[in-house]
Order: C-alpha cells, then sequence, then structure tokens
C-alpha cells in the first residue's frame, strides 16, 4: 500500500540517510499536485531517472492557500499525497508546511533539486540553498502545457 511511502521529514531524512550509506542517490521533486495530471506524472517520472530514489514533498493545504488562493486545494494533502505515493517512480512522500522547500531541502540536502519546466535552472527560487551544500538543480518534464488551475478553469466552465 503506498501510505507507507509516506513519513515525516525526519523519517525521509533517516531512510534517505540509510540508502546514501548504501552509495544510492536521491532526488527531490515538489508541488502541490492538486488534480493529478499526465504533467505531474511525466516530472516525476523524469526526476526519478536523475536519482536512485525520488522524494516528493507535496505541499500542505496551508502551503497551498497560500500559494494558490482561496478554494485551493480542491483535494486534500494527505490524499493528494497517497496520489503522488502512488505513482510506481515515487519511492517517499512527505507533505510539507512551508511557502517553499528551502527547510526540506536543507533537511534532506537530496544530490538533485528537480523542479518543473515552468522553472529554468536560473530561476530556482531554493538554488542557494541547494548550492550551498554542494547538490545541483535539474529541470524536468514536458513543456508546461497542463496545469490543475487550468484543469479547473476548464471544470468550472462546464457546470
Amino acid at each position: 500500500m503506498s501510505v507507507r511511502k509516506i513519513g515525516s521529514l525526519q523519517e525521509i531524512v533517516a531512510r534517505a540517510s540509510a540508502a546514501r550509506a548504501e552509495g544510492r542517490t536521491v532526488a527531490l521533486a515538489n508541488g502541490v499536485f492538486d488534480l493529478l495530471h499526465v504533467g505531474h506524472v511525466r516530472y516525476l517520472q523524469e526526476a526519478k531517472e536523475m536519482a536512485d530514489l525520488l522524494v516528493v514533498a507535496v505541499n500542505s493545504d496551508a502551503s497551498t492557500r497560500v500559494n494558490k488562493g482561496p478554494g485551493r486545494p480542491v483535494i486534500p494533502e494527505l490524499e493528494r499525497a497517497e496520489m503522488v505515493a502512488a505513482l510506481g517512480c515515487v519511492d517517499w512522500v512527505l507533505v510539507f508546511d512551508a511557502p517553499d522547500v528551502r527547510a526540506v531541502l536543507r533537511a534532506l540536502q537530496p544530490d538533485v533539486h528537480v523542479k518543473g519546466t515552468d522553472y529554468t535552472a536560473g530561476s530556482v527560487p531554493e538554488r542557494d540553498v541547494v548550492q550551498a551544500y554542494g547538490g545541483r538543480v535539474a529541470i524536468a518534464g514536458d513543456p508546461k502545457n497542463h496545469s490543475s488551475s487550468e484543469l479547473l478553469k476548464r471544470l468550472q466552465g462546464s457546470s
């Protein structure tokens, strides 16, 4: 069951440390993942190709409201985390409550921090944190042709 893949930051840091002791690499991807769509899947599949293990940090309901506004998320955080955890390319999932993943990056120190194609390597807001501990930033996924926000607008227009 995918729920076993979901843990606290402390649990996942411990798992990642054990994996690194075995010579394995760790990637971190993050996002809201509200209304999971093919763009999310492609992003996470490509992120997984960059390391042995993929950790996905899912924004909490509170941080999603800060980033996306009132009415979001549509799907509660634990359900979003469970859907992400169910993907075969995802090894571990955590829910985080901050507006960005800086604290997760500092604690986990993934070998690679992977962002979607709505960013460039130079525009990743947390790149300074990643560079400070010696990690790298990478961009993954298909062009930004899919969006939960756009999907919501389409759905609201059809009611």
